[in-house]
């Protein structure tokens, strides 16, 4: 039975450089398992703390693998209560699969728990481990095969890496893996993505590869979970908006801060492990970017991303959409909102609308505007509306996905303005009324 890690510590391992990577996670595999040396600075602390788990369970690393099948139940119940998941996910698996194809990688999408939800790209047939491995239901968490990056990730909740020799059982050592988390709104692990390769090192740098389409379907998870929230996007660069190293956070009609992912947390100076559960965190979202939720409703009729400085200095490009609202978006507003700030970000916050495609301006004081005629929230919705339905050439679909709202709403809205006329007709009697 091997002995162990913390009995024995009298031998330490030989200098890096003196042996290849596989030579030295033999070694430390050797000593540890043998000897219980801790192999520190070879192998990560995640693999040597997974490795001690497996031990204290009794596990051995000569024994074989068995790659079995959850139940029937289980897996219909994982991708049941994963639907969400998966149906975000497909955009971003697509492009996984198109960038692996001309690997030897395989890459599977898993629960928060390691069990395989759904197998990215046809198995290789000819591998032995991919084969078995990577088929719809099977349990990768550590509890099942040990020490793989899939069971890590279920375990801790952060990206890492699993290299041949660091997997615990003797015959997954042909495996090179990197795994990355997929959290919800609560923060609550829900998948894990995870690419891996046998019989060979990786040819590039999988972990960024993992970690950046894991967020990106996070991002798209988080959106799709915001209901009747304003979803802020930001980033230091406009150009990063919409894409997966965006910042995002979810504020409520209150102003509550509902959720944000690691981006919008680091960018923020909210912590990272669980921003929503901490004392320290800011209880509004004006409290953390210094606009109160009727101002981001109002940003939210904008399709650019501003320029705004945050309480804490930072300057951020920021764009607000509604997620989630079937109603009027004038009914998000906690109350009156002048013309002015329906028409353009607030001044008083040094923001400055701009094309991504543009060099952003420097900042400047901001200009004394003239007072604006008041006008009613509705007459400042049908204005909006029309406006947007003239720039899209009448084609309502494109309008409601530019305002975020139904085709139905802005339906409604050409009811009221003139029944079956055409848009062009319609936009005309709104403003003439």
């Amino acid at each position: 039975m091997p002995v162990s890690p913390k009995t024995h510590t009298s031998r330490t391992l030989p200098p890096p450089f003196i042996a290849s990577e596989a030579q030295r996670l033999a070694l430390a595999r050797e000593q540890f398992f043998e000897e219980g040396v801790r192999p520190s600075g070879v192998v990560s602390e995640g693999v040597i703390q997974s490795w001690n788990r497996c031990l204290q369970a009794h596990r051995k690393p000569s024994e074989p693998v068995e790659f079995d099948l959850v139940t029937r139940s289980r897996i219909h119940t994982a991708q049941t209560r994963n639907r969400t998941l998966l149906d975000v996910a497909a955009h971003d698996l697509r492009q996984l699969q198109a960038l692996l194809a001309g690997t030897r990688c395989q890459a599977v999408l898993t629960d928060g728990t390691g069990v395989v939800l759904e197998v990215i790209q046809p198995v290789n047939a000819d591998s032995f481990l991919f084969s078995r491995a990577f088929r719809t239901g099977v349990n990768l968490s550590e509890d099942a095969v040990a020490t793989t990056a899939p069971g890590l990730v279920a375990r801790t909740g952060q990206p890492c890496t699993v290299r041949a020799g660091e997997h615990f059982f003797d015959c997954l050592q042909t495996l090179h893996c990197a795994a990355a988390p997929i959290h919800d709104a609560q923060r609550k692990l829900v998948g894990i993505l995870n690419v891996s390769i046998e019989a060979q090192a990786f040819g590039f740098d999988a972990p960024s590869v993992v970690i950046l389409h894991a967020a990106g379907i996070e991002n798209r998870l988080l959106q799709a979970q915001a209901h009747e929230q304003i979803v802020v996007h930001l980033h230091t660069l406009p150009s990063m908006i919409d894409t997966p190293m965006e910042g995002l956070i979810g504020v409520d009609a209150n102003g509550k801060l509902c959720w944000c992912n690691d981006a919008a947390a680091r960018l923020l100076g909210l912590p990272q492990k669980n921003p929503m559960q901490d004392r320290a965190r800011p209880a509004s979202a004006h409290e953390a970017l210094g606009i109160t939720p009727t101002q981001l409703a109002a940003w939210s009729r904008h399709r650019e991303p501003a320029l705004h400085r945050l309480p804490n200095g930072l300057a951020l490009w920021l764009r607000a959409r509604l997620h989630g609202y079937e109603r009027d978006a004038a009914s998000f507003h906690l109350g009156s909102v002048p013309a002015a700030d329906m028409a353009a970000p607030p001044a008083s916050h040094a923001a400055v609308a701009v094309k991504e495609s543009a060099s952003p301006p420097p900042f400047a004081p901001a200009q004394p505007q003239p007072p604006a005629t008041p006008i009613s929230l509705r007459a400042a919705d049908r204005q909006w509306i029309a406006k947007t339905l003239a720039e899209c050439g009448g084609n309502v679909s494109k309008a409601a996905r530019i305002l975020g709202v139904s085709r139905g709403l802005i339906y409604r809205h050409m009811e009221r303005a003139g029944g079956q006329a055409a848009p062009a007709r319609v936009a005309g009697a709104i403003n003439r009324g």
